[in-house]
C-alpha cells in the first residue's frame, strides 16, 4: 500500500466518506497504517479541498491532551464522485417538471420508492428478523450501490441505530428535487417495517444522511412474530 500513495489516499477518502465524522487513528487501524502516514494523506485532501474538520460534540468527558480531529468529505469530493449521468439527469427531471408539473415529479418519486423497497427487501429479509442485522444488511446493499452506507449504535444499539450515508449518487437531482430524499426516507421505513425519521440529508447541506432507526420497535415486532408461530 505504501508503494501507491495515490491508491492510498484514495482508500483514506472513500473512508472519509463513508465514516465520517472520523479520526485519523481510526482510519490507520481500518487500514493497518501508522496514524502518522493517514494524516499526511489527510493534509494531502485538505489541501485539494476534497475533506475539512468536523467539530464533534463530546459524549463523554474530555480527558487530557488536545482532542481528536474529525474529518468529513466536503463538496468538492461529492461533486468528483457524482455518476457521470447525473446533469443529464437532473436536467431530465427539470424537464419533466415543467412539462407536466409537480405531479409527475411526485409520481416519479413514489415510482422510485417502490423500485428501491423491491430492489432491496429479498436482502433485508435474508438478514433475518434481528432488527440491527437487517439495519446492516441494508447498509451493505446500499454500499454496494455507491451510498457508502454504515449503521452506528445510539444509546449501544439496543433501542435505536442510525443509518448514515456519506453519498448520493443522485445528489445534484435531490438538491433540487427533495421528493426523492422523501422517497428514499419511506422505502427504507417500508423496508424495516417500523417508522424511520431522516435527521439530515446531503441534498440539504450536511455532511451526511442520516436516518433514525428504532430497532426497539423491530424487537417488539420480531418477539411478538415469534410468539403468534408457536401459538
Amino acid at each position: 500500500m505504501a508503494s501507491d500513495p495515490q491508491g492510498t489516499r484514495e482508500l483514506v477518502l472513500d473512508l472519509v466518506v463513508e465514516k465520517g465524522p472520523v479520526t485519523a487513528s481510526v482510519i490507520a487501524r481500518i487500514l493497518g497504517l501508522t496514524t502518522a502516514a493517514v494524516r499526511r494523506h489527510i493534509t494531502t485532501l485538505e489541501e485539494s479541498g476534497e475533506i475539512a474538520e468536523h467539530e464533534v460534540t463530546p459524549t463523554e468527558p474530555r480527558g487530557r491532551g488536545r482532542p481528536a480531529r474529525h474529518y468529513v468529505a466536503t463538496d468538492v469530493a461529492h461533486e468528483r464522485l457524482h455518476d457521470s449521468y447525473a446533469e443529464i439527469a437532473s436536467r431530465a427531471m427539470s424537464y419533466l417538471a415543467q412539462t407536466a408539473g409537480d405531479e409527475a415529479i411526485d409520481s416519479f418519486a413514489a415510482s422510485r420508492s417502490r423500485e428501491i423497497e423491491r430492489k432491496y427487501a429479498p436482502i433485508v429479509r435474508a438478514a433475518g428478523r434481528d432488527p440491527r442485522a437487517r439495519a446492516i444488511a441494508l447498509a451493505d446493499a446500499l454500499t454496494q450501490d455507491g451510498y457508502a452506507a454504515s449503521v452506528r449504535d445510539i444509546g449501544g444499539g439496543n433501542f435505536a441505530v442510525q443509518l448514515c450515508q456519506g453519498h448520493c449518487p443522485i445528489l445534484s437531482i435531490a438538491e433540487e428535487f427533495p421528493q426523492m430524499c422523501e422517497a428514499e426516507t419511506q422505502a427504507i421505513g417500508r423496508l424495516l417495517d417500523v417508522h424511520v425519521q431522516r435527521l439530515a440529508t446531503l441534498a440539504g447541506g450536511e455532511h451526511v444522511c442520516t436516518t433514525h432507526i428504532p430497532v426497539a420497535a423491530l424487537s417488539k415486532r420480531t418477539r411478538m412474530h415469534r410468539g403468534s408461530t408457536r401459538a
